[in-house]
């Protein structure tokens, strides 16, 4: 085994409580675990929407895959002076993004239909309401399923694009050095070396979540020593711990 492992950069939120996986393996391993996005979202302004020649009012239905769409698509709606009728219906990946609809609306007075935690569970009130005119509020990078198990069950949809994912400014980093770096999507990639240039691997471990966060590794020519999920490692903290020990 190479130099022991004593600090390591998430490059996700701070999950902003000790009741986390993280938090569990630095206090059992005594490691420091610091917490920086690499990416982060922003807001497509009112004029740049309008571009895509999408009539929000034209749908009956939406589909919300995340907090961040929530926000945006009512974001755009008051920028824009849309009034959403209260026939709306909602359409949710998950009963918190469901829930989370409170923070615009009565949630009481909606049609509001959730799946428990997968697109596929989604599908089953989706197919449910087929005559609806759907619209889906989401980034500038999609997970391709989504469309792709909408085309299949040709549903009436508009994909409209309310917030993309852009590089975060990491120059403050530019003299700290950690042990490990883990990463969960190839936009990360991207803001590590949009931000280092020059970044040279040399001693430093990389762990990768997901075959795309490794297929971006890889094509930076950078070597990969943790990969999750796998069968004995379903989350990147049981991956961690493992490379950590050996096992």
């Amino acid at each position: 085994m190479a130099e022991k492992i004593k600090t390591i950069l998430i490059t996700q939120q701070d999950p902003g409580s000790d009741k986390n996986p993280y938090a569990e393996l630095a206090k059992k391993h005594k490691l420091k675990i610091d917490y920086r996005p690499f990416i982060h979202v922003e807001g497509v302004n009112a004029l740049d929407f309008r571009q895509q020649k999408v009539d929000v009012l034209e749908h009956t239905g939406v589909i919300f895959t995340s907090r961040n769409a929530v926000d945006h698509y009512f974001r755009l709606a008051k920028e824009m002076r849309i009034s959403i009728p209260e026939t709306m219906k909602y359409f949710c990946m998950s009963e918190a993004i469901a829930y989370y609809l409170q923070k615009y609306i009565q949630f009481r007075k909606r049609k509001i239909f959730f799946g428990h935690s997968t697109f596929q569970e989604l599908m089953e009130p989706i197919k449910k309401n087929k005559t609806e005119k759907f619209l889906l509020p989401c980034a500038d990078i999609l997970k391709p399923s989504i469309p792709e198990t909408l085309d299949k069950e040709k549903i009436n949809y508009t994909r409209a694009m309310m917030y993309k994912t852009v590089c975060s400014d990491l120059s403050d980093l530019a003299d700290v050095k950690y042990d490990m770096l883990v990463f969960f999507s190839p936009t990360d990639i991207e803001s590590l070396f949009k931000n280092f240039p020059d970044f040279k691997q040399n001693t430093t471990r990389i762990a990768t979540f997901g075959v795309t966060t490794a297929k971006a590794v890889e094509d930076q020519k950078l070597r990969i020593d943790v990969m999750a999920p796998s069968p004995k490692a379903p989350s990147m903290s049981m991956a961690i711990e493992q490379y950590i020990t050996g096992k």
